[in-house]
């Protein structure tokens, strides 16, 4: 059965939580200062529909200086109502002490009956509460105050209201209590440049519990959810798709299968990135959208390198079917740009998506473990038949073959590698294929060329040895005619 959800005005907060806050329930948003707890706090409170009365009860930071910082960062307050609870300059300035009564016993009452006219006069449908910390200076001990709080929680959600409050728990004050009487709880951290956001408790339904990324900026918060490739699909038909240069395709005997992870690998200059650029180009003839991810080369550069070889991609993006991503180096991280390319793929249906280069992709983003994150944007690509390009390089320009970098190549289903050979005191290109998983292929390389033509593939390379030393010498003849035998 499903549950209806109310938004917390965060998309990729929602998709989290699998929609979004259910109704009538109070969650706890956590974390030390600058995490962004008052900022989800307002997109909650702005995030709904416009019948949906929002009521925002501080503690702490004065009312005015929240509206003029939410204005700031675009949110739209008009709607909202604030009920400013902050002491003012005048409990300074008349030096207000408490010498018969405690602190909490004279406080309590005046704030409590200000809570209660409030919530019954407006009754809100959305209340965030900055920050619960506070009340426990209203409480004589842990007990009243744990009383205390349940109460107040029960008090606002039976009035209609969902309930997201803050807690500024650390060490000192540990606010495991508060985590015990929530429906939910978002804990929001930061670690140097990196922020995030883990779900550790919903009741009543599934969430998607690992650590996703958090982004503030100047229109507030974004929120990135960590890819799960399970979690999509989408149906499409298995065909072979053509490089559209026959001998290429003869050494693939067809082509690469839609929907796989293909490596193109080798030395930097070989032709790896034009390979890739070759398919894209044979689909946008077929009308299909292709997008390429450049974390190293500048994306003015490859273009005037693809039209010097005949790959037009100029009028490809003019017509839609080709779009090139300059990826800025530490600008993202490895969440975030998984975001960007599902984002891609399901907007515009695209066919093929390329990586140039995976050196980069790790050099270029943030993350913890950035090898799980590249394969587990490839197995999403694969589920929603996306075919994928790897850029590869390595270092080696002859000698000892080295096929992909370490902890790579278990992510592919084709493996095409390109070399360098020295042969006749010159520098030439081969082509071959290491790795094909659901067809056979040509066991043999095949000389490389990339003219201002475009790409052309010779015959099979027969007759030499060592070629993938990168140095080949041209096999004797057999000599061991019937003659030499007797």
């Amino acid at each position: 059965m499903s549950i209806e959800r109310l938004s917390t005005g965060v998309a990729g907060l929602d998709e989290i939580l699998q929609g979004g806050f259910i109704p009538g329930r109070a969650y706890l948003v956590r974390g030390g200062p600058g995490v962004g707890k008052t900022i989800l706090g307002l997109h909650f409170l702005t995030g709904g529909e416009e019948d949906d009365q929002g009521l925002f009860i501080t503690f702490g930071e004065p009312a005015e200086q929240i509206q003029a910082n939410a204005e700031i960062q675009g949110f739209d307050c008009r709607s909202l109502v604030f009920l400013d609870l902050s002491p003012d300059s005048t409990f300074f300035s008349e030096v207000q002490t408490y010498d018969i009564f405690s602190p909490a016993e004279v406080e309590r009452e005046p704030t409590t009956r200000k809570l209660t006219e409030q919530i019954q006069a407006l009754q809100p449908r959305r209340v965030f509460l900055d920050a619960m910390t506070q009340f426990r200076y209203l409480a004589g001990d842990a007990f009243q105050f744990r009383k205390q709080a349940l109460s107040f929680l029960r008090f606002l959600t039976e009035q209609g209201a969902t309930v997201l409050f803050s807690s500024e728990g650390s060490q000192a004050e540990p606010d495991d209590d508060l985590k015990f009487m929530s429906d939910g709880v978002i804990e929001l951290s930061h670690e140097g440049a990196d922020r995030h956001v883990t779900v550790t408790k919903f009741r009543g339904s599934a969430f998607r519990g690992a650590r996703h990324t958090l982004r503030l900026t100047a229109g507030g918060m974004q929120v990135f959810p960590r890819l799960q490739p399970e979690l999509h699909s989408r149906p499409f038909e298995s065909e072979i798709i053509s490089s559209g240069v026959p001998e290429l395709d003869e050494l693939l005997h067809g082509g690469i299968e839609r929907g796989l992870v293909t490596i193109l690998t080798g030395p930097s200059g070989v032709g790896k990135t034009t390979i890739g650029l070759q398919f894209m180009k044979e689909a946008a003839g077929r009308g299909e959208r292709s997008v390429v991810y450049c974390f190293e080369e500048e994306r003015e550069i490859l273009l005037r390198r693809c039209e010097s070889i005949n790959i037009p991609v100029r009028q490809m993006i003019a017509r839609g079917t080709l779009s090139i991503v300059q990826v800025e180096p530490l600008a993202m991280v490895a969440d975030e740009f998984a975001e960007m390319v599902r984002r891609e793929v399901q907007a515009n249906s695209t066919s093929i998506v390329m990586l140039d280069s995976t050196s980069g992709y790790r050099l270029s983003l943030r993350g913890e473990d950035l090898s799980s994150s590249l394969n587990a944007l490839c197995r999403y690509l694969r589920n929603v038949g996306a075919t994928t390009l790897l850029i590869n390089e390595v270092e080696t320009i002859v000698g000892d073959f080295r096929a992909t970098e370490a902890g790579l190549s278990y992510m592919a289903d084709n493996v095409i590698f390109l070399r360098y050979l020295e042969l006749n005191g010159g520098l030439r290109k081969a082509i071959g294929v290491l790795k094909k998983r659901l067809s056979n292929f040509e066991h043999t390389l095949r000389e490389l060329e990339v003219t201002r033509y475009g790409i052309k593939v010779g015959k099979p390379l027969t007759g030499l040895r060592g070629i993938l030393s990168g140095v080949p010498e041209f096999a004797a003849p057999d000599r061991s005619n019937g003659a030499e035998r007797s």
